[in-house]
């Protein structure tokens, strides 16, 4: 049975300026009327992201956390997941139950994913100013996170980027998996978002979602000539 007093856990990580915080602030927005939902953020030395929130408003001061990570922030979310699972775990027994729980990596770079022993789901984030061929890149985020996000839309025409073929570019990288398109100046698209967060907390809560481990390594075979 499922513990009443354990939350949905979102990871949401991406390389740094692609609009993080942003998004998770989009999130609040649009379910904290209707879930109770908490925020942990990373940043190496500072608590910029988490003060960032606080300022927006998008949840009560307290159910927002820094972990300042001190070092490589894939480690934090990766490798030695504990100051995130304390933080989590944390808000979990302050604020009972909450359905949601977002956890913010620092920025890092396209290898990043969070461990399944921190997260239930994640969430991977790229944006059009970072590049219209990032997409094609691939990588483990790109590939095989539960979600990845084309982030601000809105700037495609002033940085010459053709949203629709990033997008079809992300979708070819992702066998299948979802890609939303997003500006939070747009809100079809943060109605999009706001209904996978939804669909992806019933799921947990009916068992049927599984977490998965999307990285870091891709499937590979090793050929050899003769």
């Amino acid at each position: 049975m499922l513990d009443p007093y354990r939350s949905f856990r979102l990871g949401v990580a991406g390389p740094v300026g692609t609009g993080k915080s942003s998004l998770i602030a989009t999130v609040c927005r649009a379910l904290a009327a209707e879930m109770q939902m908490g925020v942990v953020t990373n940043d190496i030395y500072t608590d910029e992201d988490a003060k960032f929130l606080r300022a927006e408003g998008v949840l009560a001061a307290d159910r927002i956390v820094a972990v300042e990570t001190g070092a490589c922030p894939h480690t934090a979310i990766r490798d030695d997941v504990t100051a995130n699972l304390i933080a989590v775990e944390t808000l979990e027994a302050d604020h009972a139950p909450l359905d949601v729980v977002l956890v913010e990596s620092g920025g890092d770079n396209l290898t990043a994913t969070f461990s399944p022993a921190l997260v239930d789901a994640q969430i991977f984030v790229l944006d059009v100013a970072g590049g219209g061929d990032v997409a094609r890149k691939g990588g483990p985020g790109i590939a095989r996170a539960d979600l990845l996000i084309v982030n601000k839309t809105d700037l495609a025409p002033y940085v010459g980027v053709d949203v629709a073929t990033m997008v079809s570019d992300a979708e070819g990288a992702r066998d299948g998996r979802p890609v939303i398109a997003l500006s939070r100046t747009d809100q079809h698209s943060v109605a999009e978002l706001a209904g996978w967060v939804r669909q992806s907390v019933e799921r947990h809560r009916s068992g049927e979602h599984a977490p998965t481990d999307p990285g870091p390594m891709p499937p590979h075979a090793h050929h050899h000539s003769h």
